[in-house]
């Protein structure tokens, strides 16, 4: 049976940030908040730190609150950041650390203790992309739905494109994670007008609400 959706059903939308840095980077993100981004993931794994310091140095202060930090957990605090990100399954959480925590997941099993380690979760892969497989079955997913395991808490990582959110919406889960279905609207080496990639932000938007 398909759930019936309300305005209340708004998914959060959450964009990933590209694993590199490029040269417009500050001024796309900047962008997007003032269009409405409320949520930012600064992933840019095996980099020096200090790429992420200069990056959000750049950004106007009252975005920082909208942004969580993966790998480089000290910028949290440093920025007044929103929060921070854990990817690796087994990582505890830094020691002393005193704010909001979201996690990945790629198991069901663990779906519901990492649940109550965090804040929120993101389970992934949900759907195929050109570098990953999905990790689970729609039959599957629909089962952990109709256990609750999948719910508000939960968002769709990994494959995520606006052909798809539909889906993730239907399947219960409370948000997406969208990386290269936004960014492959940019190409870092040869533009330097980024309307194509903020107008297809709006569509997804649209898409989540």
């Amino acid at each position: 049976m398909q759930r019936i959706h309300t305005e209340h059903d708004a998914m959060k939308l959450i964009i990933l940030t590209k694993p590199n840095f490029f040269v417009e980077e500050d001024k796309i993100l900047e962008t997007l908040f003032e269009e409405g981004l409320e949520s930012l993931h600064l992933c840019k794994p095996n980099t020096s730190p200090l790429y992420s310091e200069r990056l959000l140095s750049l950004l106007p202060n009252e975005n920082y609150k909208k942004i969580f930090v993966h790998h480089h957990y000290y910028l949290k605090n440093e920025y007044s950041l929103g929060g921070i990100h854990i990817d690796d399954e087994k990582e505890e959480k830094p020691k002393g650390y005193h704010g909001k925590v979201g996690r990945t997941c790629h198991n069901l099993a663990d779906l519901k203790a990492t649940k109550k380690q965090s804040d929120f979760v993101f389970l992934g892969n949900i759907f195929a992309s050109e570098t990953n497989n999905a990790t689970f079955t729609q039959d599957e997913l629909k089962q952990a739905s109709k256990k609750g395991l999948i719910d508000k808490h939960v968002y769709a990582a990994g494959g995520v494109t606006i052909d798809n959110i539909s889906i993730a919406k239907d399947l219960g889960f409370g948000g997406v994670v969208v990386c290269d279905d936004l960014w492959n609207r940019f190409d870092i080496h040869q533009e330097n007008d980024f309307k194509e990639l903020l107008s297809y932000f709006e569509k997804i938007r649209k898409a989540t609400n």
